[in-house]
């Protein structure tokens, strides 16, 4: 069976909103209150059968997508996938949904870039520069920072910057066990970060970003030496760097400090849109502190419980969103390339809000 195949697409995309909805067939057949049987869906996702309009309206009703979902052709998988967090045995089929939710929306993405004829091809900023100490780390983000031109100012919107290089973020409905991960389409690099990270301070989902990003540099620049443990270690070392430079943090706080105070550090926070444990932690890589000191500090942050919460989080205001997708849709839709339902499609909302939201825009 060719995979353009209407059944192979339908059956591909039926396992994937299963997926993403957590749906078991036996559920699934539930859901759909028993409009066809449990062995009739598994004909339909083994690409034996196709359903007629009545299954299909139930099968979309019950998995949350729309009907241009399940016949639009798959594109390649997420490959070399990391996650942010290690995933336990428990946690694996959160992490196939989160993947599969994610997919479907780099999907969505790559279309609406094909239509409008953009090439958005990824160019790494770090040549072959190769990566195997944290001294490697520190000189990678400062080549980063040159060739994007940063400077040495704070990042004002690091979701934003990704966007701009080339790097397509989704935002997805995670649980707080997962905070992001990063991978590849083909040749373009893709970062998932979780919405969840909204509601906290926004250095948090910054740094993800940045550790993600981390990640996506480090592809073919790492020797074989190199195991999964060290790279853990030097993606966090790139992405403090790139929040605070180590030239900048030398000009806030001077090379060496007996003491730091919480007003500075708070100062900081709010300034370069980095967490004041993140402070410290580049203080201790920068050896701008003593041990004693560093380890002070950790004692503190365990019995204030600073993790559920820093001094100067509701000091910091930033913004890290970009409305990138949607305004190509929008753009799209301006230019006559295609219809209010298939913008609505894209957008996974309603045409009726398509139309609202147009008719303001134009």
């Amino acid at each position: 069976m060719s995979e353009n195949d209407p059944k192979a697409i339908f059956a591909e995309r039926l396992k994937q909103a299963r997926a993403m909805s957590g749906l078991s067939l036996r559920k699934l057949e539930q859901a759909i209150g028993g409009v066809v049987s449990y062995n009739a869906l598994s004909k339909y996702e083994k690409g034996e059968m196709m359903p007629n309009s009545d299954v299909l309206m139930a099968v979309s009703e019950a998995t949350g997508q729309s009907y241009g979902f399940f016949f639009r052709p798959k594109h390649s998988e997420i490959s070399d996938i990391k996650f942010r967090r290690l995933i336990s045995q428990s946690g694996k089929k959160e992490s196939v949904a989160i993947q599969q939710q994610a997919t479907d929306f780099f999907e969505r993405y790559f279309e609406i870039l094909s239509i409008l004829g953009i090439n958005d091809a990824f160019k790494n900023p770090l040549g072959q520069r190769g990566i195997r100490t944290p001294g490697d780390a520190e000189k990678a983000a400062d080549s980063l920072r040159e060739k994007w031109k940063l400077g040495l100012n704070a990042i004002p919107n690091v979701h934003q910057m990704l966007e701009e290089n080339n790097v397509k973020v989704y935002e997805v409905d995670a649980p707080l066990t997962h905070d992001g991960f990063s991978g590849w389409i083909d040749k373009h690099p893709v970062v998932g970060v979780a919405k969840h990270l909204n509601k906290q301070c926004l250095t948090r989902k910054r740094h993800t970003l940045l550790h993600e990003l981390a990640h996506i540099l480090f592809k073919d620049r790492l020797g074989e030496e190199v195991d999964e443990s060290l790279e853990e270690k030097l993606a966090p070392r790139l992405a403090g760097a790139l929040m605070l430079p180590a030239d900048a943090f030398f000009k806030e706080f001077g090379k060496s400090r007996s003491s730091l105070s919480l007003t500075e550090l708070i100062d900081v926070k709010v300034k370069y849109g980095i967490s004041i444990a993140s402070i410290m932690v580049r203080a201790h890589q920068l050896e701008c502190i003593s041990e004693a000191m560093y380890n002070r500090f950790w004692k503190t942050y365990k019995e204030e419980n600073w993790k559920e919460g820093e001094p100067g989080d509701d000091e910091y205001v930033g913004d890290e969103s970009s409305s990138r997708f949607k305004q190509l849709v929008y753009r799209a839709l301006a230019e006559g390339e295609i219809t209010r339902s298939k913008a609505a499609e894209l957008l996974v909302v309603s045409v009726d809000e398509i139309r609202k939201e147009y008719a303001a825009f134009q």
